[in-house]
């Protein structure tokens, strides 16, 4: 029994869901997201919340349950809060600057780094060593932090790179002589 599962998605006032054609729609005041439906569960509208249950006694649609129940919240908490990955950068001569749909990275490299900031997404930089991405798509802020991150991950033994906010970064002691 999945104990996230259970728990229907609660409807905030303000955000409309609906369910149709193998997709769930849900559309509140920052946007509208969709989602593809599981044919190994079934989810119903009712008395304001998304309510998702197994469509079988399998082991697959039990496995399929609780993920995608914490999707479909996934998917209103998307478009009523949104989404904040806050990355921090640290290093000398390391440093970061939005300049419109581009982020610019000075990361040690010879050259500087520019990506393409995807569509939906906002990127802030409050100070040089500071990367706010927000957006409505949890998986797509989620894998742009990813991106940003993956060009210089932080290193064990000074700690430069760039890391996400509150992430731990094992050190390791240096040489001995």
């Amino acid at each position: 029994m999945s104990r996230i599962g259970k728990k229907p998605v609660e409807i905030p006032s303000g955000v409309t869901a609906e369910i149709n054609e193998g997709a769930l729609s849900v559309k509140g005041p920052k946007g509208t997201l969709t989602m593809g439906l599981s044919d190994l569960v079934s989810y119903q509208l009712e008395d304001g919340a998304i309510a998702v249950t197994p469509a079988n006694d399998t082991k697959a649609a039990r496995s399929h349950w609780g993920m995608q129940r914490t999707l479909v919240a996934n998917l209103v908490e998307g478009v009523t809060e949104g989404f904040t990955k806050v990355l921090e950068i640290t290093g000398v001569g390391y440093r970061a600057q939005a300049q419109g749909k581009k982020l610019k990275l000075q990361l040690g490299y010879s050259h500087d780094v520019d990506l393409d900031v995807p569509e939906g997404l906002e990127v802030k930089t409050p100070d040089q060593t500071t990367v706010e991405i927000s957006g409505i798509d949890k998986q797509q802020v989620g894998q742009f932090a990813a991106e940003v991150r993956g060009w210089r991950k932080p290193e064990p033994y000074k700690g430069k790179g760039v890391k996400y906010r509150g992430e731990y970064i094992f050190r390791k002691e240096g040489k001995k002589k």
